[in-house]
């Protein structure tokens, strides 16, 4: 049973979430929603902003609730694509770019963050919905941000496989191939990568994982 608890201004429900539990004072399944968060954080570290109307939370899961084949390495992974599949039931154009962020045509709108804690998986995602800083973009279509975590926990109620979600991101990862990602705080194109079973990928001779 996931206990959720939902904010109308909080700072960061990832830094929230993460304190807590390290504190002690989450002990079950939790997921932390906002409307608003005044210093959410991205990937990188990054400050990720945002208004109300667009979509803040964080979740912490133990290991032994997901699928039996999903490893470490695949978590990040796998939790953007349950939410990109809610968006496509939508009708949304969606799609991920390697390896946990969202897209419309050509510019980011969201992401996930993925870390672990004690014996806790804690997911972070952030999506554009109404609002979007220069160079990124919102949502093609629009929901409701508590409306779309709901859906996001029905689809994870299924205990959907990685082998199924791998078989359908495998085939979205070509369109990763047109783009960058930072690596050891150098920009590297996505053009030679290739993509493992387990979700990371195989480049310069460098095996380089999701998980963040």
């Amino acid at each position: 049973m996931l206990v959720v608890n939902w904010f109308n201004t909080i700072k960061s429900t990832h830094i929230y979430l993460v304190d807590e539990l390290k504190k002690g004072n989450i002990s079950k399944p939790t997921l932390i929603g906002a409307d608003f968060q005044t210093d959410g954080i991205g990937s990188r570290g990054n400050l990720w902003e945002g208004k109300v109307g667009n979509l803040f939370f964080s979740f912490c899961v133990e290991e032994k609730h997901l699928p039996k084949d999903l490893q470490l390495a695949s978590i990040s992974i796998y939790f953007a694509y349950l939410m990109k599949e809610v968006l496509s039931s939508y009708g949304s154009k969606t799609w991920l770019k390697w390896p946990n962020d969202f897209y419309i045509k050509n510019k980011k709108i969201g992401g996930v963050i993925t870390t672990k804690v004690g014996d806790k998986i804690v997911s972070s995602m952030g999506i554009n919905i109404i609002d979007a800083p220069q160079n990124f973009d919102v949502l093609d279509i629009y929901v409701e941000p508590k409306k779309l975590v709901s859906d996001f926990l029905e689809i994870m109620k299924k205990n959907i496989s990685w082998k199924q979600v791998f078989s359908k991101y495998k085939i979205e990862f070509q369109n990763s191939k047109e783009y960058f990602f930072h690596l050891g705080g150098e920009l590297k194109s996505l053009s030679q990568a290739k993509l493992c079973e387990d979700g990371s990928i195989e480049l310069e001779k460098r095996r380089v994982y999701s998980l963040r």
